[in-house]
């Protein structure tokens, strides 16, 4: 099954270690390896390197073809972040281009998988639902109330089964919600958090676009005609200047007039969204206080806490409770743990500042 692999994203949530020249995606976050290599290695039984279609920003081409430079991947660089949508019709026409029409798979680069089998099974299943027409995601089934992901809800019976998968249609897509909604949706049991996880037949796709967002969908086509052509990094550029940025799920999810299907998944999904999500990712390491470390330190009288030592030199930490220490090179942060989805507004400080060498 051809792969889009979306390795957009600046990964602000995991500064100071993730970086604008060296963002998440292409950090061993999880302990796994790089998430990028990580993502596509999970493929294997999937499809081949050839197979697999990596988006990326233009400024980390370099650390891409480094990583990937013993496999025959594709590679598009696009030279300006233009979120979901653009890259999601950028890998349709790209298929085309390719000559492949069947469904793909379009797969961010930076979550975190503890099944990857089921998850794999999910999407073959997905896949061949996908091919009879109609756009399918895979639905999380959640394990919390939680705030920071939108979700999806489905239709209250089930249309069909394949094997331990129950196919549902949706019925909507939902914003990220308060904390009361969020546990209403819990206990409700029709509603799914949101992995950013699309199959569809490229055709489907463009023809969403056409529809529903015709400025994307002229400058794709503008794109397409380009492909292997003296002029296409020309192109490529000018047609991306003029595209606004918009989300799949707000331009095309949201508004769809196609069939579209969720498939429940329970895969040990994680999107590591954050320093925070990373630390309740790896409970079974924790001390007998519930501290995480990673790298070299010492704790007194310390609990729930993670300390992230990047350096040769030890962390020494005394009294601290729900906290965030991240010591690296250049950077040292310190922060409340249940703070750390905020990290991204140190880098809009600091940017402000003019501090381009820490961000």
């Amino acid at each position: 099954m051809l792969s889009i692999i979306m390795t957009g994203g600046s990964g602000t949530r995991f500064w100071p270690v993730s970086r604008k020249h060296k963002p998440k995606q292409f950090l061993n976050i999880t302990g796994n390896g790089p998430m990028v290599v990580e993502t596509c290695d999970r493929l294997k039984s999937l499809a081949k390197d050839d197979e697999i279609v990596l988006i990326l920003g233009q400024e980390h081409l370099p650390e891409a073809r480094k990583l990937f430079k013993d496999r025959n991947v594709h590679m598009l660089a696009e030279p300006i972040g233009r979120n979901t949508a653009p890259c999601i019709g950028l890998g349709a026409i790209y298929a085309q281009h390719l000559g492949r029409e069947e469904a793909i798979a379009y797969l961010p680069a930076d979550h975190y998988i503890g099944d990857p089998n089921t998850f794999i099974e999910a999407l073959k299943v997905a896949g061949e639902l996908a091919n009879s027409g109609g756009i399918v995601t895979l639905g999380i089934i959640p394990n919390r109330p939680e705030t920071g992901y939108g979700y999806i809800k489905r239709a209250k019976n089930a249309l069909s089964e394949f094997g331990k998968f129950k196919i549902y249609k949706v019925l909507k897509f939902v914003e990220k919600p308060s904390y009361e909604k969020a546990c209403y949706y819990l206990g409700k049991g029709e509603y799914f958090w949101n992995g950013g996880i699309f199959l569809a037949r490229p055709a489907v796709i463009l023809n969403n676009i056409r529809e529903h967002l015709p400025d994307l969908y002229k400058g794709l086509m503008d794109l397409q005609k380009s492909f292997e052509t003296q002029d296409f990094d020309e192109k490529f550029k000018s047609v991306y200047e003029g595209l606004e940025a918009i989300s799949f799920d707000f331009g095309i999810m949201e508004k769809t007039n196609q069939e579209v299907y969720v498939l429940p998944c329970e895969c040990g999904w994680s999107d590591v969204g954050s320093w925070g999500s990373l630390y309740e990712l790896k409970a079974s390491e924790y001390d007998d206080q519930q501290n995480l470390v990673a790298g070299e330190a010492l704790l007194i009288d310390c609990k729930n806490s993670f300390i992230n030592s990047r350096k040769k030199r030890i962390v020494t930490c005394l009294g601290l409770t729900d906290c965030l220490v991240v010591d690296t090179e250049k950077t040292l942060l310190v922060a409340d743990l249940s703070h750390s989805q905020d990290t991204r507004k140190i880098v809009a400080e600091l940017k402000k500042l003019g501090k381009d060498d820490l961000l």
